[in-house]
């Protein structure tokens, strides 16, 4: 991998295991973790091992015993953790509040209703989906209306609307994004917890991850995370998206 070297030369190596107890391990959470274990192993770097449970309503019991059974089965041990996001819920929320106050985020009061006849809509003109960002620019009345209804919002990353994103990936090269494709993202849903974007950014940071190893479908997501941690003025690790 093309990492190896220039992460030896310029910081200690953490890489991280962040499965979602939503189902049980299969061959390419294994892949995934595999090769965070030889990287870390091959550079006397760090392996993390990190427990993504904000899913709450996806949770299959058993599934987070069973991922620590398979990693010892198959003899990859882990140098910190488990951590558990479920018990970082108030580090999320600072977070959260902190792109609030900085009018990187804001809140959205769209109903389940609102959206899904937005998405069919989408989908019966051929459009792509995605949010229409019909709560970006409330005016301070309307927001405060919204409150009195008993509306609890999500809160979305206000995506740049022109330009391009772009970040270099230690197995692809330069990967460039047209802002444009990027939807207004949820961060912090209306129970609290964090999506995933949110979650791992801010985990990533505070466990000095230098390395995100992952497989490529989460490729589309990183420029929102490079988005987010531009926003945050964090020092973005290295990405490698598996081919």
């Amino acid at each position: 991998m093309r990492g190896a070297t220039l992460a030896m030369s310029e910081t200690m190596v953490r890489v991280r295991f962040a499965p979602s107890p939503t189902g049980y391990p299969h061959v390419g959470n294994i892949r995934t973790a595999l090769f965070n274990w030889v990287f870390a192993r091959h550079n006397n770097g760090v392996f993390v091992l990190r427990i993504e449970d904000t899913d709450v309503a996806r949770l299959v019991d058993g599934a987070t015993d069973t991922i620590s059974e398979s990693l010892r089965w198959l003899g990859l041990d882990w140098d910190e953790g488990p951590y558990f996001q479920s018990q970082r819920l108030e580090l999320y929320r600072e977070v959260a509040e902190q792109l609030l106050k900085q009018d990187f985020a804001y809140h959205c009061y769209c109903s389940p209703q609102r959206l899904e006849s937005m998405r069919q809509e989408q989908i019966k003109r051929k459009q792509p989906p995605g949010y229409d960002r019909h709560c970006r620019n409330l005016t301070q009345k309307q927001k405060a209306e919204m409150e009195a209804s008993g509306i609890t919002p999500v809160v979305r990353f206000k995506s740049p609307l022109d330009r391009q994103t772009s970040f270099d990936d230690l197995l692809r090269g330069q990967i460039v994004f047209e802002n444009s494709t990027l939807d207004d993202f949820i961060l912090l849903k209306s129970d609290g917890y964090p999506t995933y974007h949110l979650a791992n950014i801010v985990d990533d940071h505070l466990m000095k991850i230098s390395h995100v190893l992952r497989a490529d479908e989460w490729l589309s997501s990183t420029p929102r995370h490079v988005l987010l941690y531009l926003a945050l003025r964090w020092q973005p690790p290295q990405f490698a998206h598996f081919l």
